[in-house]
């Protein structure tokens, strides 16, 4: 098994030159990579896993800033992240997992919507990150309807779902599933990205049965 690892304290620095500046074709929203994940089935920081293109989260930097005019980090420990060239931001409500995450990114948005990542999609496809953010209109989050199943770590939030993610994490409620239930969440399905790997893109890897499927593993 082939693996980035972090150093102790910070990860490997990336040139601000090879992060993108400008570009014409950006989209005036935000991009949050939510880093925070504790990895406990893995064993190991999920972030810094080796693909062709680099960790997953320095693909996902590169990809992420060229595509939004704003774009951050979201993670427990900043120092580990803050060579990547990004602002990195810490949970302001500790211990409410990826929801929780939603919410700082959310929150520390300048925009209106709030493209939401996770920091374990080896496969993220810009085309299909996109394809959701050209999609929020009115709704209150877009998110892909994939094999069955919503993908919330590969969709788009707005502001106003801030004060219901608020009202679910005192309530105990983390589940962002049922977040999606309540506001106004748009559902893209498999039509809705013709000639797109979408089913690629959300992919993400949790386990080490993950990694051999994804062909990670380096075997």
């Amino acid at each position: 098994m082939t693996l980035l690892r972090a150093p102790e304290k910070t990860c490997r620095q990336i040139p601000t030159n090879q992060l993108p500046e400008t570009a014409l074709n950006k989209i005036n929203m935000t991009g949050a990579i939510l880093a925070g994940g504790q990895s406990r089935r893995m064993g190991f920081n999920k972030a810094f896993i080796s693909t062709g293109e680099g960790a997953i989260i320095e693909r996902t930097v590169r990809l992420i800033s060229s595509v939004f005019k704003e774009s951050f980090i979201v993670a427990n420990d900043a120092a580990i992240y803050k060579g990547l060239g990004l602002p990195v931001y810490t949970d302001i409500i500790s211990g409410a997992g990826s929801l929780g995450g939603i919410y700082t990114a959310i929150f520390h948005s300048g925009n209106n919507y709030t493209f939401v990542v996770a920091c374990d999609m080896p496969y993220l496809d810009e085309a299909c990150v996109r394809a959701v953010a050209e999609r929020t209109g009115k709704a209150g989050s877009v998110a892909p309807f994939i094999g069955g199943m919503l993908h919330p770590m590969h969709a788009a939030y707005s502001k106003r779902c801030l004060t219901v993610i608020e009202k679910h994490i005192k309530a105990g409620d983390l589940m962002i599933n049922t977040l999606l239930d309540e506001i106004d969440t748009l559902r893209l399905t498999e039509d809705d990205f013709p000639g797109l790997p979408i089913a690629r893109s959300v992919e993400n890897v949790n386990t080490k049965d993950d990694l051999r499927r994804t062909g990670l593993d380096g075997e």
